[in-house]
């Protein structure tokens, strides 16, 4: 059910994605610069696009932005993240190291409180 909910969301959304591109077809000039400085500075780049590619461009570059900077905001948390989790490694294996060394402790201690045993009520 919950995919059928997601295909007709993306089927909405691909409707008005396609509406919003046929009404603004008018092709549209970008520059680096503004006019004036740009014959100042010597760089007159421009293009010519569809005003929809614009607006969608802007909008996926608005996204990448925003990704990488809560990448970047998030790297602390990955960080201690990874040594919490080498930590816990490492207590892991020193548990079972400890428990190992104390299921052979209390081998010792029973076979001693067998041999002793005899002694103590002698």
């Amino acid at each position: 059910m919950l995919r059928y909910i997601r295909y007709l969301f993306l089927a909405v959304l691909g409707l008005c994605l396609i509406t919003v591109a046929l009404a603004n077809r008018t092709m549209v000039s970008l520059r680096l610069l503004p006019e004036e400085l740009g014959h100042f500075a010597g760089l007159t780049w421009e293009i010519r696009l569809p005003l929809f590619l614009v607006v969608f461009g802007g909008i996926v570059a608005g996204l990448m932005i925003g990704f990488v900077w809560e990448w970047l905001r998030e790297a602390r948390i990955r960080a201690e993240g990874g040594r919490a989790k080498r930590e816990a490694r490492k207590l892991e294996r020193e548990m079972s190291r400890l428990k190992s060394a104390a299921g052979a402790e209390d081998q010792k201690d029973e076979v001693l409180a067998l041999l002793e045993e005899p002694r103590k009520a002698g």
